[in-house]
């Protein structure tokens, strides 16, 4: 199937890592040409260079923290006009209301919630201004399935649902789709983290996080492609009628709610 993404202008965030760099790949593959925002330049670079090698495509590469309503608008000025945003920068730390301190909560949520909401303003009016284009959000599942072991995550991401419902309802006026994804857990480091977070919540022994595998369906976590590659295909012209929808790719997890 050809998701006719080839020249298409991308911008990821997030993209030194985890499904940010898959998410680099996946476009890398389509022909798109890459723009990769992260706060690490040699790990950024260190993505462009293999990209370059492996597909021919055209990577730029922004250091930059997204924190802070000025970054987008700097990033911006120097993109130019993109086709497509995926904003994926942020992973909001596990726990409760009391190991989850005031200073952590706010700080994460100004990348994720506060940066994909400033990201979004930013871009929309660029994309409505050249005629249109694509936002997808990468959330999380927590924001459907309420965890107190992971309350500012949750929440933060019940916050970004809500957003990309309310902005991409009536986005397609401006020609524009928004979409957002809601990941389960995914095999990446942040999930570890988490893991080991909620052994020390549950268990009292950050030792005893695998066993916390055996809950998930397949006894694993999402591989990086099963997200990414949805991912590419939302932000193409063969969804070119979804926008004000969130995909949940989580195994089946958030169905599992039972009665009892």
């Amino acid at each position: 199937m050809d998701l006719e993404l080839r020249d298409k202008r991308v911008l990821i965030t997030g993209a030194s890592q985890g499904i940010g760099e898959g998410l680099a790949e996946v476009f890398a593959e389509e022909g798109a040409i890459l723009h990769l925002t992260a706060r690490s330049a040699d790990k950024l670079e260190a993505i462009a260079e293999r990209l370059r090698k492996a597909h021919g495509v055209e990577v730029t590469v922004y250091p930059l923290d997204l924190t802070g309503g000025a970054a987008p608008l700097e990033l911006a000025g120097q993109t130019g006009d993109i086709d497509i945003l995926i904003n994926n920068a942020g992973a909001i730390p596990g726990g409760n209301l009391w190991s989850t301190d005031d200073a952590a909560w706010r700080e994460n949520w100004d990348l994720k919630v506060f940066g994909y909401i400033n990201m979004c303003r930013v871009y929309y009016e660029k994309m409505k201004a050249a005629g249109g284009g694509v936002i997808i959000n990468d959330i999380g599942n927590a924001g459907e399935n309420y965890d107190p072991d992971y309350i500012a995550g949750t929440a933060g991401n019940a916050s970004l649902m809500a957003f990309t419902r309310a902005l991409g309802g009536k986005s397609l006026e401006d020609n524009i789709r928004v979409v957002g994804v809601n990941p389960g857990p995914v095999d990446t480091s942040r999930i570890y983290k988490l893991l080991k977070r909620r052994a020390v919540d549950w268990y009292g022994d950050e030792s005893r996080w695998e066993e916390l595998l055996k809950t998930y369906p397949l006894k694993r976590p999402a591989k990086v492609r099963e997200i990414a590659d949805l991912m590419a295909f939302l932000a193409s012209i063969r969804s070119g009628y979804t926008s004000g929808a969130i995909f949940t790719v989580d195994g089946g997890i958030t169905s599992r709610a039972s009665i009892i």
